[in-house]
């Protein structure tokens, strides 16, 4: 069991969502006492949300071992000076050595200032964050389940989401849909997330660790 403390709504989620949803419960189960973990520092879950964006979780932790290997030391200040051949030495694309390069100098100059986010609903933080250069919607919502610890977002455009709603929930799903791409994809998942709410950060990480045992980490 993780001695990490979780998030003050996990068992209440936990019991909700196994109560009424019959494929989340065995999830659930299947996972033990494992828990969403709280991620501290934003410019970390940011930056490891960069790292991630559009590859598998598996390889996002590998480049970013690779990153905190070669940095020894990941703060905005440290970041912000390295070169883009050693940052790209560690598996970034170019794209996002530039992203992640902007990001560390924002912090580090004080253009970025997270301190006010925790007051601000869902929504007003993901338009604050979609403003800095490659933060898109899934990177903020990224943002919310591990940084803000918020209870219900459900970033539909996660690859990893919509192969585990596709794997648990087949019998839901026509055919044609397991693959899970275009826009009639995503519409039937969060037509079947509607039943996880106020609780869908949770059932999320719950779909992420049906494919991964390791926890999902930003």
């Amino acid at each position: 069991m993780s001695l990490a403390v979780k998030p003050h709504y996990w068992e209440q989620a936990r019991r909700a969502l196994a109560r009424r949803d019959p494929v989340m419960r065995a999830v659930i189960r299947r996972c033990g006492d494992a828990h969403l973990e709280p991620r501290g520092d934003a410019f970390l879950t940011l930056a490891r949300a960069i790292v991630g964006q559009q590859i598998s979780v598996k390889a996002a932790q590998s480049i970013w071992n690779r990153l905190a290997a070669s940095a020894r030391e990941m703060t905005p200040q440290r970041v912000s000076r390295m070169r883009p051949a050693t940052l790209q030495s560690c598996g970034l694309s170019g794209r996002k050595v530039d992203y992640l390069r902007e990001l560390a100098k924002g912090f580090r100059d004080g253009e970025v200032d997270p301190s006010g986010w925790s007051d601000l609903d869902d929504d007003l933080v993901i338009a604050e964050l979609v403003r800095l250069r490659g933060i898109g919607r899934w990177t903020a919502e990224m943002f919310l389940i591990f940084n803000l610890m918020r209870p219900d977002v459900f970033p539909v455009d996660d690859i990893g989401v919509l192969r585990a709603i596709a794997l648990n929930y087949a019998d839901e799903i026509d055919g044609q849909e397991l693959q899970f791409a275009g826009r009639q994809s995503r519409q039937a998942a969060a037509q079947i997330a509607e039943r996880w709410r106020p609780w869908r950060s949770v059932a999320t990480w719950y779909l992420w660790r049906s494919l991964d045992p390791v926890p999902v980490e930003y």
